[in-house]
């Protein structure tokens, strides 16, 4: 009669514990990470931002920052992403605040004061939880107290990302369990597989915390020196940009192959390529370019780039796309090669790269209250905010992204590859060739996707979950030319949908 009793209590006291458990709330985010006024917006905001640094080594100091935008649906259940900008060497803050980030910007009205903020429609925190973050240590907010850690390269910021990803998670051990996502463009068509690779080794060798990770997204992100190289040529004409004469003529001289030619003849018919091509945004060719004399003289330029770089991408948008464009891939014809990758500064010989400021980003992250208000630390430790760091030395070490797109698709792991097809920087032809090479079979033969009963552009499913996909009138930076259409084949590959 005792035991029975005593079994009987017992199992009612573990009954009543796990009804207390399930009562008490599961949220352990840090509160000292959350943001409780922004600076700019007057509104009421659709969902819980937290900020702060996560030190990757203690005895350096080194520490990146993180912005974490919890979803407007349901941050419980819905994946989780982080979001990682180019350069090498340029700021999240760049996706944030020009992309997808949960804010439309407006830039001043009057000097000294701070732009405005709206809720941006087309959020990516609609769908999904986002990390912003600055990466590698030197980029944006993020900082070392040990200056040797500002000489980095692909495999020492994949390593360091992953040791923030593995502490960012014992702070919101919550969004485990969450599908989770690695996303990115231009530069981070490196950094995005190579951190993905070094998730899934850890995954392997069982370390702790477990992250539940599903698959990666690459937008106009460079790849393969050889792949990426070869695009330009193809993508030009295919445009109407060059005539079918030069093209034929490129073709006999080259041999089809346009990177890194030896041949004096294939150099000269280049040349033309480049020099018709020359007045065209880099980033978007239907996009006009401001010219101005005076500021196409004082720029220094060590390597050719077109005189579109070295000027205003200027559109009559007021915010929607960029007048000023700065910082986000590797310049015409010229595809990251082995060893060292200048950043945009020390590429252009210079701190302040002229009329190529990002003014509306530059003036509210470095405005004190808004620093404050997200907890970056002062300018006397970090510097002041730039879109795109000249503090790091950057060495690019890990070679063709082929080999671990292949590693990551074999193993089970979704891969979404997309490009605007008006970027002349990255152009789509390299994208489609690269994912093409890789052997896989076709599932889903080449079609149009829509969007608002839209063509929106095209895509192709091959085997193993690697997708590739156009997004029609779209320049360099997709959300930003086409944040309605980005939104949507985000939210449908996130949530495993045909898109």
């Amino acid at each position: 009669m005792y035991r029975t009793s005593f079994i009987f209590y017992r199992g009612l006291l573990l009954v009543i514990t796990c009804i207390f458990l399930s009562l008490v709330p599961t949220h352990s985010a840090p509160e000292t990470a959350l943001i409780g006024q922004i600076p700019g917006f007057t509104g009421t905001l659709p969902s819980k931002h937290y900020s702060g640094y996560v030190t990757i080594d203690e005895n350096h100091g080194r520490s990146l920052f993180y912005y974490f935008v919890e979803s407007e649906r349901k941050p419980s259940e819905d994946p989780l992403v982080l979001w990682l900008n180019g350069g090498p060497g340029c700021s999240s803050f760049d996706g944030f605040i020009y992309e997808h980030g949960p804010f439309n910007f407006e830039a001043a009205k009057t000097k000294g004061s701070l732009p405005q903020l709206h809720l941006n429609p087309y959020s990516w925190s609609k769908v999904s939880n986002i990390i912003y973050l600055d990466s590698p240590a030197g980029v944006g907010f993020s900082y070392s107290k040990n200056q040797t850690d500002y000489v980095t390269g692909d495999l020492k910021t994949a390593s360091d990302t992953h040791t923030f990803l593995l502490k960012w998670f014992e702070l919101y051990p919550e969004f485990l369990s969450n599908p989770f996502f690695i996303a990115g463009e231009s530069y981070a068509g490196v950094y995005v597989p190579t951190l993905a690779y070094e998730v899934v080794k850890g995954i392997d060798a069982g370390t702790e915390p477990i992250i539940n990770l599903k698959g990666y997204l690459v937008g106009n992100g460079v790849t393969d020196e050889e792949f990426d190289g070869n695009a330009l040529v193809p993508f030009v004409h295919g445009m109407g940009l060059i005539s079918d004469n030069l093209f034929e003529e490129v073709n006999v001289e080259c041999k089809g192959k346009y990177y890194n030619s030896a041949i004096e003849s294939c150099k000269i018919k280049l040349a033309k390529v480049d020099e018709e091509v020359d007045g065209l945004n880099i980033y978007d060719i239907l996009e006009p370019c401001y010219h101005d004399e005076v500021l196409r003289e004082t720029a220094t330029i060590k390597l050719k780039l077109p005189s579109s770089f070295r000027q205003l991408g200027e559109t009559e948008r007021p915010l929607a796309v960029r007048t000023r464009m700065f910082g986000r891939a590797w310049p015409l014809r010229a595809p990251v090669r082995d060893g060292i990758v200048p950043t945009w500064p020390q590429l252009l010989n210079s701190h302040t790269v002229p009329c190529t400021d990002d003014e509306v980003a530059y003036a509210w992250l470095n405005d004190e209250s808004v620093r404050k208000a997200i907890y970056a630390e002062k300018e006397s430790l970090v510097g002041r905010w730039e879109l795109c760091s000249d503090k790091i030395f950057f060495n690019h070490d890990a070679g063709s992204m082929i080999k671990y797109h292949k590693n990551l698709t074999s193993r089970g792991y979704r891969a979404l590859i997309f490009s605007g097809d008006h970027d002349m920087c990255v152009p789509f032809t390299g994208s489609e060739a690269w994912t093409r090479s890789v052997g896989y079979k076709i599932v889903d033969e080449w079609r149009p996707w829509t969007s608002n009963g839209q063509v929106a552009g095209y895509t192709q499913g091959y085997d193993y979950n690697l997708t590739f996909l156009t997004v029609k009138g779209a320049g360099h930076t997709v959300p930003e030319y086409k944040p309605r259409e980005a939104l949507q084949f985000y939210s449908r590959f996130l949530a495993g949908q045909p898109i």
